[in-house]
């Protein structure tokens, strides 16, 4: 459900060096070919996807890179399937972990702090949180389904 660029620089790819210090930055070893977050260390089964960089590019408008990762398991992520992490470009080339959670990340037009879209947390079901970032932290705005407020 990750939704084409809203703004940004044109598809680009991280060079092995940025790779690295994405996955790094997210909490994830390099287990030998692949890059693992742990969260699904003994529960690795036929549907898991190790870490991959599904986003590359300027999220937020601020000139610099961001970057989606995800890792995919039924079994370690339930019926979603997948766990995210939105990693920021700081000034200074280090990255920074801006959100993670278990779901489908969608991000949508509205924006929070800094030009940051608001993230829709997509899965299973018809009613969906929303996060905000209000500057330090995404927080729940709210739930939508299909653009329209509802309740889970």
């Amino acid at each position: 459900m990750l939704i084409a660029s809203l703004i940004g620089l044109a598809a680009a790819t991280a060079t092995p060096a940025e790779t690295s210090a994405i996955f790094t930055a997210a909490g994830f070893v390099r287990r030998g070919v692949s890059w693992k977050s742990g969260n699904c260390d003994g529960a690795e089964s036929e549907s898991y996807s190790p870490g991959n960089i599904e986003e590359y590019r300027d999220i937020n408008g601020d000139g610099r890179p961001d970057a989606v990762v995800t890792e995919g398991g039924a079994v370690c992520y339930g019926m979603t399937g997948t766990h995210f992490w939105l990693l920021s470009k700081q000034p200074d080339g280090s990255w920074k972990l801006m959100h993670h959670a278990t779901a489908m990340p969608g991000f949508l037009g509205t924006k929070g702090a800094a030009g940051w879209p608001d993230i829709e947390l997509g899965g299973p079901g018809f009613c969906f949180p929303v996060r905000r970032w209000n500057g330090k932290v995404y927080a729940d705005r709210g739930y939508q389904y299909e653009g329209k407020a509802c309740r889970p």
